[in-house]
C-alpha cells in the first residue's frame, strides 16, 4: 500500500514538473513571435494559446498576457462615446451638421483612434440614451445633428434676458452666467445668443456675495434656523453705511422673492411681532444662528403673492381694503396690479368700482395720482385724507420751489422715503 502512494506522488509530480516545463517553453517560443511579428500581431489576430490556466490572447487592438497590456490606438479610447457626444452636441443643431470624416476628425483631435464601424455603434448607443441624433444623406455624404436639446434656443435667450436684466445680478456674474447658458447650445445657437447680450452699463448691484447671501437663506430655511446680519444702505458719498450703527438684525427667514427687479428676504420679526423684507444685496454678515425661527402660524397661511401685490415698490404702510373708482379704459391696469381675482362693480356707463387690500404707503398713493383722472380713491375716509395731505405737501414742496433755497425742496422727500424704507427694514 505505501508502495503504491509513494508512486502516485512520484507521477503527480513528474506530471506538475512536465506542466510547468511546458508552460515555461511555450512561455519563450511566444515571447520571441512577439519580438519578431510584432507589426503582423497588432493588425489582425494571431494567436490564442492557452498556457497551464493563463490565456495569452493577441488581438488587433493589443496584446494581453497576465494582467500586462499594451496599449493600442490613442489614450482616450475609454472616453470615445462621451468625446463623440460632445462634437455632436457642440458642432450640429437642427440647421448644422457633421460629416463622419469630421467626426473621425475630431475624434483623433482628442487623441482617440476609431472606425467607422464603431462609430456607427456609439450613435446608436447615444440615440438609446435619449440624444436626438438624426442622419440624412446629402448628395453622396452621410451628416448627422442633434435636433431637439433639453433646452430650445428660444428658451435659452429667454433665460439670457433675465440674467441680463436682473439688477440684483452683478455684471461680472451676469457675464459669467451667460457664458454658462451659452454652453447648452451649440456653437453656432450661442454666437446668436451672445448678440444680443448687453450687460455693460445697465444698473447693477455691486454686491458680489449676493449669490453667497441667497444660498446662507436657503440653507436657514432648509434647517428651520433664524439668521443674523447686518444691514447697509447708501450715502451721499456713495458709500456702504451701516444701518442701526452697524448693530445685527436678528430674524426668522421663510421667503425669498424678485419684485421690482430686486431680491428680496421676507421674514418674521419677533422683537415686532411682523413680516419684514430685506433688499438681499443689502445684507452683509450673514450668520446661520442655533435659535429655531419664529412665526410659523403667521406664515402657514401666508401668501406671498397676495403680499406682494399689496406692497408698493416692496415699501410698508397700515393695511387697508381702498375702494378705487376708475374709468373702465383702466380695467387693464388693475388686473395687471391686483391680478384677475379682483371683482368689478360697475358704477355707471364709463366707470366701475373695486375694492383692493393693499399697504397704504407714499408710493401707493404716487401710483394712485400717476394714473391721473383715471383712478380716485373714494374710501376710506383715512386713506383720503393721507391722500389730501400728500397733495398738500406737494403743493407746498413745489409751489414756491426756489432752487437757489438753503435747503433743497428734495430733501423733504428724500427723508420721508427713508423713514418709510427703514420701518421694513429696505
Amino acid at each position: 500500500m505505501t508502495r503504491v502512494v509513494a508512486i502516485k506522488a512520484i507521477s503527480h509530480d513528474v506530471c506538475c514538473r512536465n506542466q510547468f516545463d511546458f508552460a515555461r517553453r511555450t512561455y519563450v517560443v511566444v515571447m520571441k513571435a512577439i519580438s519578431i511579428t510584432t507589426e503582423r500581431l497588432f493588425s489582425r489576430s494571431v494567436v490564442i494559446a492557452k498556457t497551464h490556466s493563463r490565456w495569452l490572447l493577441f488581438t488587433r487592438w493589443g496584446t494581453h498576457f497576465a494582467g500586462w497590456k499594451f496599449m493600442a490606438k490613442g489614450t482616450n479610447q475609454k472616453l470615445k462615446m462621451l468625446y463623440l457626444m460632445k462634437i455632436l452636441l457642440e458642432k450640429t443643431d437642427e440647421t448644422h451638421s457633421i460629416t463622419m470624416a469630421e467626426l473621425l476628425d475630431d475624434l483623433r483631435g482628442h487623441g482617440i483612434s476609431a472606425e467607422r464601424k464603431s462609430i456607427y455603434s456609439d450613435i446608436e448607443n447615444l440615440r438609446l440614451f435619449g440624444l436626438d441624433i438624426v442622419g440624412e444623406q446629402m448628395e453622396r455624404t452621410y451628416h448627422y445633428r442633434v435636433v431637439h436639446r433639453q433646452f430650445e434656443l428660444a428658451e435659452l435667450k429667454l433665460l439670457v434676458d433675465s440674467v441680463q436684466s436682473a439688477k440684483f445680478i452683478t455684471e461680472k456674474k451676469s457675464n459669467e452666467l451667460i457664458q454658462k447658458i451659452e454652453g447648452l447650445a451649440s456653437h453656432y445657437e450661442a454666437g446668436q445668443l451672445h448678440r444680443q447680450v448687453y450687460v455693460a452699463g445697465r444698473v447693477k448691484t455691486m454686491n458680489e456675495s449676493i449669490y453667497y447671501n441667497v444660498d446662507m437663506i436657503h440653507t436657514a430655511i432648509a434647517h428651520n434656523a433664524k439668521i443674523r446680519f447686518q444691514y447697509f444702505q447708501w450715502n451721499v458719498e456713495k458709500e456702504m453705511e451701516l444701518r442701526k450703527g452697524g448693530a445685527f438684525y436678528e430674524v426668522s427667514p421663510w421667503a425669498l422673492t424678485w419684485s421690482n427687479e430686486n431680491y428680496y428676504l421676507v421674514a418674521w420679526d419677533a422683537n415686532e411681532e411682523r413680516i419684514k423684507h430685506f433688499r438681499v444685496d443689502k445684507m452683509l454678515h450673514i450668520e446661520i444662528m442655533q435659535e429655531k425661527r419664529d412665526g410659523r402660524e403667521r406664515f402657514r397661511r401666508f401668501d406671498m403673492a397676495s403680499y406682494e401685490r399689496q406692497m408698493f415698490g416692496m415699501f410698508g404702510g397700515k393695511e387697508e381694503i381702498v375702494s378705487l373708482e376708475c374709468a373702465n379704459g383702466f380695467a387693464g391696469v388693475i388686473i395687471d396690479r391686483f391680478g384677475k381675482d379682483v371683482t368689478f362693480f360697475p358704477k355707471d356707463g364709463e366707470h366701475f368700482m373695486v375694492h383692493v387690500k393693499v399697504n397704504v404707503s407714499k408710493q401707493f398713493l404716487a401710483w394712485v395720482i400717476g394714473l391721473g383722472e383715471g383712478v380716485r380713491i373714494v374710501g376710506p375716509e383715512s386713506v383720503i385724507g393721507q391722500m389730501q395731505n400728500e397733495i398738500a405737501r406737494l403743493s407746498r414742496q413745489y409751489g414756491d420751489f426756489n432752487p437757489h433755497s438753503p435747503e433743497p425742496a428734495h430733501s423733504m422727500q428724500r427723508q420721508d422715503v427713508h423713514d418709510q424704507s427703514a420701518s421694513n427694514g429696505t
